[in-house]
């Protein structure tokens, strides 16, 4: 039974930060919470980047990390000059919402809550809980709840598909989540001019099928289940970025609600402008730290005349990654370039195996390729020559759609076969970094055997193609020795990372997680240019 609890009574729970990776599960936040009701205090925190706090699939309107002053009146951060509502400043702001755009504009629903502030896929969660969750229908109802937020203090936490894994909507300030999920029309599409104006709630899958008859689609591959808003706000990619880039290469213009209301739209409809500063490609990316976004026009790409798929084994996870950077570096045109290793493949062949078969345990690439038969056929022959000079064996090449799809769905199932393999009272943690192709290999193999010292499970999987390769680690989050040994490992291959001119976060975005990990990668100088992009369009 679903409990619904009036604004009067709302309870409210004591937030606490973690400083680095917060590995807190759902009982643990729920205990907090119950020993804490009717507490409006906060524990100090300290972060070293304290000005960009996302939210949402990648996008958030929430002001910076700060310590605490008040209980209940307000809530200050001395330092920064910021002050939030308190209590009952939060509930009447919201009220006024709910009377504004209507009865069920506005969920108080403690289960409905508790899903838009914690989750299940992250290692990046906070105690404290939006009040309320609103879902806006327009451009224009967002610009409201901006104003009124705006006025009464209110922190704002957008929220799309819910689906990242670093923080990105979670509410550490309290506030109010503003969940886009019902902005989901397609306003308009130009085929002649390959491109589609979408609100932020279209789920990207969804989005693909009815465009399918026209020949054009969006090429970008994330989780099935993101939408349109925060795929923007991450600047996500997926399998088939080394063939079509990331989501700003797709991004034509955007119309995006600043903190006190304001609408603004980037730029018009052409393909190319010099006319200005950049600004869409400010705000994608930005994961909601600068506005909200609310309608998008996306470029579109001709569906491929032709696809196939090739999968090889490796003796090693450092010859398969060394394999794939000479691939990349000849120039071949793969469409797609994914790596497991034997753990993947084991985890595969646990749960069932994929595509009707049962897989070779052994470090794997998988090939996408697409194009004319001729030009498609080509390829293929020269990747085989260049994998089996680097060790590689059992190559398999599809020669129908059936094939082509059994051989793809090992890649398409690793993450659901995981999670099914998941001991209970475990958790896993996820993350990804990204590294020039020419150090991948080192890196990977490197992050690959200190993880495996570590006695739990792990297991690496990537897209190698563009030198982005991900990390999962089982632990019991209960124990202080796993879980200090998982943070260390973490922190290790983020160090090594930046190490190499590489980045923190390949395509996870930066969110709560992943915070002081920037400021290693960038430096004060940059990150305090984005603090003053912060201050100038969201200055409470």
């Amino acid at each position: 039974m679903r409990t619904v609890v009036s604004p009067s009574v709302r309870p409210w729970g004591r937030t606490t930060l973690t400083t680095r990776v917060s590995f807190t599960r759902y009982n643990q936040v729920q205990a907090t919470r119950n020993d804490s009701r009717n507490s409006y205090g906060r524990n100090s925190a300290q972060w070293a980047f304290a000005g960009l706090v996302t939210g949402a699939t990648g996008y958030a309107l929430v002001s910076q990390m700060r310590s605490p002053q008040s209980r209940e009146k307000s809530h200050i951060d001395r330092a920064k000059g910021v002050e939030y509502a308190g209590k009952q400043a939060m509930l009447k702001g919201i009220q006024l919402i709910q009377e504004t755009l209507g009865e069920d504009s506005v969920s108080w629903d403690e289960e409905e809550i508790e899903l838009h502030g914690y989750s299940e896929l992250s290692t990046s969660n906070c105690q404290a809980r939006p009040v309320a969750v609103v879902r806006p229908k327009s451009t224009e109802e967002v610009s409201f709840i901006a104003r009124t937020c705006s006025t009464y203090k209110i922190p704002m936490i957008p929220f799309a598909g819910g689906s990242s894994v670093e923080g990105h909507f979670v509410a550490p300030h309290s506030g109010l989540s503003i969940d886009f999920s019902e902005m989901n029309k397609v306003i308009s599409f130009h085929p002649d001019d390959m491109d589609v104006t979408v609100q932020p709630g279209v789920n990207w899958v969804d989005l693909n099928s009815q465009l399918e008859d026209s020949g054009l689609f969006l090429p970008l591959d994330p989780s099935p289940t993101a939408l349109i808003g925060g795929m923007v706000a991450t600047n996500c990619s997926g399998t088939n970025a080394v063939r079509y880039g990331t989501m700003k290469d797709w991004v034509v213009n955007l119309t995006v609600v600043l903190a006190d209301g304001t609408v603004i739209k980037t730029r018009h409809r052409p393909r190319k402008t010099s006319a200005g500063y950049n600004l869409t490609s400010l705000f994608t990316g930005s994961e909601g730290t600068l506005g909200m976004i609310t309608e998008i026009t996306l470029k579109l790409a001709t569906i491929p005349e032709n696809q196939s798929v090739a999968i090889v084994t490796f003796p090693t996870i450092r010859e398969a990654a060394a394999s794939a950077s000479k691939v990349m570096r000849l120039g071949i045109q793969v469409a797609a370039l994914e790596m497991m290793d034997e753990t993947q493949m084991q985890v595969i062949n646990k749960n069932g195996g994929a595509g009707g078969r049962l897989w070779a345990e052994k470090p794997t690439l998988i090939f996408k390729f697409s194009g004319t038969l001729r030009a498609i056929d080509e390829d293929v022959q020269r990747v085989r020559a260049i994998t089996s000079e680097n060790g590689g064996d059992n190559f398999e090449f599809a020669k129908s759609n059936k094939e082509m799809h059994s051989l793809w769905a090992a890649r398409k199932e690793a993450l659901w076969a995981m999670l099914a393999q998941r001991p209970e009272g475990t958790q896993i943690w996820s993350t990804d970094v990204a590294v020039p192709l020419s150090r991948m290999a080192e890196i990977i193999d490197l992050s690959k055997k200190e993880s495996g010292q570590l006695g739990l499970f792990s297991s690496v999987l990537g897209h190698v193609g563009d030198g982005n390769f991900h990390q999962a680690v089982m632990y019991n989050p209960n124990d202080p020795a796993q879980t200090q040994a998982v943070r260390d490992c973490v922190l290790a291959m983020v160090h090594r990372a930046v190490e190499m001119e590489g980045t923190v976060s390949g395509e996870h975005g930066i969110g709560l997680g992943k915070k002081e990990c920037l400021l290693e990668e960038l430096g004060p100088g940059t990150i305090g240019v984005m603090r003053t992009l912060k201050r100038s369009l969201d200055p409470q």
